[in-house]
């Protein structure tokens, strides 16, 4: 019989600002990184053989918090990926609710009925994630296994082992940033013997804490979606839309070394309900796809702590050394020593 702890990634930008990421490659958050300190505390005194994951970037980031403190390598395994969204990648989930509201309610409550162009269906998924789950165990009879991979691909994986068809895995239970599922496997039987906790986590951590779509009887929240107002060789400028009213604008422009946010504001009406941390998001995504490392920003003083959190770091540069930067690579961090 093989062991096979089953975890579901840290905070990952997706996550944070609100955005649809499949197979699209993403960095764990600042928050998640707090998380992985956490996970990294739950597995220290138990004994791990070997750890697998999903090949993209942000399952790797969270295996490292098992394979390296037990000095193991990691197995990337493409078969544990996240669906293939297709042409909702990289769109905002409020951009896709206002494109087809019924398919994203099907996405959580009717994964048989989900399908959108160029994207995987679940079937294909299931049968994918239950292939890779028996070619964990064949290649560790009798071990114990830690095994990284995401949150649709891990509910669709859960709801079957549990008995569920297709048509029914919107009755199983979503799991948390780093949630924890343990398996065994036995032949080609496959029971499940505890699935996603996350009470490693306490609530500060919790990405879920501050979320509600899960607890949405549809699967859906308030959220931004974007107009585009302007975009040249220089950048571009969008502005942030909450059903039908402008609450936000974001103003960014090109440099040879960097994206650099000109103006970024959230309207006063809404602020304090973390909607300003999605319009990040839409200056991340734009930088990576005019090959730049790096946002930099110039922050009043009262506002550095709020930047700080979501991984800005003062440079000394800019007016009166106001100037902040935040790094977009797609690289390991260190995990922190938490308290």
């Amino acid at each position: 019989m093989t062991k096979i702890y089953l975890i579901r990634h840290a905070e990952a930008e997706g996550n944070l600002y609100r955005v649809a990421h499949g197979q699209y490659n993403s960095t764990i958050t600042p928050r998640g990184y707090r998380q992985l300190s956490a996970l990294r505390r739950r597995f220290a005194d138990i004994p791990i053989d070997a750890v697998y994951g999903s090949d993209l970037f942000r399952t790797h980031t969270t295996a490292s918090a098992l394979y390296v403190p037990k000095q193991l390598p990691f197995h990337p395994l493409p078969l544990l990926r996240e669906v293939r969204l297709g042409v909702w990648e990289q769109k905002s989930w409020a951009e896709i609710e206002r494109m087809d509201r019924q398919m994203l309610i099907d996405f959580n409550k009717r994964p048989d009925l989900w399908h959108v162009e160029g994207g995987e269906t679940f079937d294909v998924v299931r049968d994918r994630m239950l292939a890779g789950i028996l070619q964990i165990a064949g290649e560790n009879p009798g071990k114990t296994v830690a095994a990284t991979s995401h949150g649709a691909a891990l509910r669709v994986l859960l709801g079957t082992i549990e008995g569920r068809s297709l048509r029914e895995i919107g009755e199983t239970h979503h799991c948390d940033n780093t949630a924890v599922s343990l398996l065994e496997v036995e032949g080609k039987e496959i029971r499940i013997i505890f699935q996603g906790d996350s009470s490693h986590l306490p609530p500060e951590l919790s990405t879920f804490h501050r979320q509600s779509w899960h607890k949405s009887d549809q699967a859906t929240e308030p959220g931004l979606w974007y107009r585009l107002v302007s975009e040249d060789e220089q950048g571009r400028e969008q502005r942030a839309m909450l059903e039908e009213e402008e609450v936000g604008r974001i103003v960014m422009v090109l440099t040879p070394s960097a994206l650099r946010i000109t103006e970024y504001e959230l309207y006063p009406a809404q602020r304090h309900h973390r909607f300003g941390v999605q319009l990040l998001g839409q200056a991340v995504q734009y930088a990576r796809t005019k090959g730049r490392e790096q946002l930099v920003l110039t922050c009043p003083p009262e506002l550095a702590g709020y930047f700080a959190q979501f991984g800005f770091v003062s440079t000394g540069e800019g007016p009166d050394g106001t100037d902040m930067a935040m790094d977009i690579r797609l690289v390991m961090r260190e995990i922190p020593e938490e308290p």
